[in-house]
């Protein structure tokens, strides 16, 4: 018999990133860290920003995008950018032939993130989507547990997410204080709740939200003295059924805030007729680190489930957004390499983002 030949080892996928704010604190070193992707390039539209970033990272920048398209070197593209020129950059990047790891919400409706799903399978390119709560160890023990049917058929599914981080008044306007930008809190928590209950139970029904503004003017930070108007949501109260594995549509609840004053952090509640899980976090400085993980079966008291060793990251940073960044640049570059879909992709956005919909319209 003749040996098979060693399989090369693959090259890393050549990721630029477009916008420098979750994309520089968070994607840059979280591409640094996967194995299977290289930082190559920056992009923002501001010189002296971009001039900034490219010094501290030693990277080439462009503030032309279609420049940056064009960089002989550029596989793929992060666009971290605010949510309302997203759509825009993901379609060109597309159009170039380049492959895709977009923030969320990943377009201003639905029906754009399918335009660009139709797009992405036309051109035979991947695309993922920052849905990083699918990549947290705690999340995907507890997916596990579902999964196994050990809390029997469900009947409520609670989801409480209340941070303080824009209680203050005198934070300044921004693009979040306008909901036709995609600011406010359903696009910066709902979008990753509605993920986190379509993945762990399963797809969502009879969508109905209540909205509320409590901090309705903010400084605009370029004119001292003058305060600009905030029409974008920062409560939302959303009610919706969801179509569980285990059997029948389960009633699940979600409240979101920005604006809660020692808020209890993320919280979410699954009971079944066989048992209950917890999963938790009052860790108001950062998302992803200070969870826990409770579970009972047959009305005995909760437990603290000790983390699943298998499920831990390699290594950890002071953010805790790193770390799941970095497993999902992973899953993407493998993904992009063997020529497969990627989950979490815009299949999955795009129910959340109908969700997003529905709940802003009310219902």
């Amino acid at each position: 018999m003749v040996p098979s030949a060693p399989s090369l080892p693959q090259q890393p996928l050549r990721v630029a990133i477009a916008g420098l704010g979750f994309g520089e604190t968070v994607h840059l070193p979280a591409l640094r860290a996967a194995a299977g992707t290289e930082p190559v390039a920056l992009w923002h539209p501001r010189p002296e920003r971009l001039e900034s970033a490219c010094a501290a990272a030693e990277l080439p920048g462009h503030t032309d995008f279609a420049a940056l398209l064009h960089q002989p070197d550029v596989e793929a593209v992060v666009i971290a950018t605010p949510p309302e020129p997203r759509f825009e950059l993901a379609r060109q990047a597309l159009l170039a032939d380049k492959h895709l790891m977009l923030e969320k919400p990943v377009a201003l409706n639905a029906a754009e993130v399918e335009e660009l799903q139709r797009l992405a399978l036309a051109r035979g390119l991947t695309v993922a989507v920052d849905f990083e709560y699918r990549a947290v160890p705690l999340f995907q023990q507890l997916a596990g547990l579902l999964h196994s049917g050990a809390l029997g058929e469900l009947v409520l599914v609670k989801l409480d997410w209340l941070m303080g981080s824009r209680a203050d008044a005198s934070r300044p306007w921004s693009w979040y204080s306008q909901a036709a930008a995609g600011g406010g809190v359903l696009g910066a928590l709902g979008t990753h709740a509605f993920d986190m209950l379509h993945w762990l139970v399963g797809p969502s029904h009879r969508v109905a939200g209540r909205l509320g503004t409590a901090i309705r003017q903010r400084p605009l930070p370029e004119a001292s003295g003058r305060m600009g108007v905030v029409d974008a949501e920062d409560t939302a109260l959303v009610q919706l059924e969801l179509e569980s594995a285990c059997g029948g549509r389960v009633p699940a609840q979600v409240c979101l805030s920005s604006v809660t004053r020692r808020g209890r952090g993320c919280w979410l509640e699954i009971y079944g007729r066989e048992g209950t899980a917890v999963l938790g976090s009052d860790n108001q400085s950062d998302y992803v680190h200070g969870f826990h993980l409770w579970w009972s079966q047959a009305g005995e008291p909760l437990r603290r489930l000790e983390p699943e060793a298998g499920l831990a990251f390699a290594r950890t940073w002071e953010d805790g957004r790193i770390a799941p960044v970095a497993r999902l640049h992973g899953w993407w570059s493998s993904a992009v390499r063997e020529g497969r879909p990627m989950v979490p992709g815009l299949a999955e956005a795009v129910s959340s983002q109908r969700c997003y919909d529905q709940a802003r319209a009310g219902g």
